[in-house]
């Protein structure tokens, strides 16, 4: 009996261990299958749900009927925010992708580890069980939709765990601690409020698709959709070239933390979901990341 229960440790060691020596990809194949957009977004909604997670939102970024966002949390998720607190609420949520590419429909996600170590970096550890059950949960939620899942993509040789901790596109380029503070309010309520009431009146071709807070924190993540010729339907066909389609890039965020309100720098953010983005491609959206800012600075305002 002790040697099973030694067999079992070592394996579980071993296992941890080569998952932290893989390269991780921002986003994973949860199913494929066919239907019509529509119809797999209720049905991955229905399963997402009954797998632990809250819907906070559905949309369709860039206005294309081939695709579908659905952003979710989970307690587990919270937990993690609540444990490290900040900027670390930036992982509040995840976002699910619905997309019509080729005949087939292909559920995607944003890959729990690659963003968890991105935006919680060295205190990772301190959450990584978090994570790992978070992955569980959509393996088992999203599996049962279709077949080949687990695949990750979005990089050809994806991003060690060290190079997501300290990401930037390259020299010169911004990190995530180089976020963009927005303005600094009286208090959190004032914050809140204040974007909630410009939100409410579609300010800069926004519109609110979710939003969620961290309870006893002070910190309140929103995600908001970018309309209009600088927004979404103008960058994202430039950038999302490949296949699988990284739907599950947007939508954009706001972070309000305590009485000041943050957004990742565009240069961080775009780079973070698109790390093999050649710089070609990247000089023909040189304006987004500028145009974003503009769009989220109003929205404070």
């Amino acid at each position: 009996m002790k040697n099973n229960i030694v067999c079992v440790l070592l394996l579980s060691l071993v296992g941890s261990v080569f998952i932290q020596a893989q390269n991780l990809k921002p986003y994973t194949v949860g199913a494929e299958t066919t239907g019509d957009v529509s119809g797999v977004t209720t049905k991955t909604k229905s399963a997402l749900k009954s797998g632990g997670f809250e819907i906070l939102g559905v949309y369709t970024p860039a206005k294309d009927v081939n695709r579908r966002v659905i952003i979710v949390t989970s307690p587990k998720l919270k937990a993690a925010v609540k444990k490290v607190g900040g900027l670390t609420g930036f992982a509040a949520a995840l976002r699910v992708a619905v997309t019509q590419e080729g005949g087939k429909i292909i559920i995607s996600y944003t890959t729990p580890e690659y963003w968890g170590n991105a935006y919680f970096q060295k205190k990772y550890s301190q959450v990584a069980s978090y994570y790992t059950s978070i992955s569980s949960q959509f393996r088992s939620a999203l599996g049962s939709l279709g077949a080949n899942g687990g695949v990750q993509f979005g990089s050809k040789k994806g991003l060690s765990v060290s190079k997501l901790r300290k990401y930037h596109y390259m020299l010169g380029m911004p990190y995530f601690e180089d976020n963009e503070k927005l303005k600094s309010f009286g208090s959190y309520s004032a914050a809140v409020a204040k974007i909630d009431a410009n939100l409410a009146r579609g300010i800069a071709n926004t519109q609110k698709v979710y939003a969620v807070e961290i309870p006893g924190q002070n910190i309140k993540l929103y995600g908001i959709a970018l309309s209009g010729s600088k927004g979404e339907g103008t960058f994202l066909p430039i950038i999302d070239k490949d296949t699988p389609k990284h739907t599950a890039f947007l939508p954009y965020e706001l972070l309000v933390s305590g009485s000041n309100v943050y957004m990742l720098h565009g240069r961080y953010r775009i780079a973070l979901s698109f790390p093999d983005l050649s710089m070609g491609t990247f000089t023909k959206i040189m304006s987004t990341p500028k145009d974003i800012k503009n769009m989220l600075v109003k929205v404070v305002q």
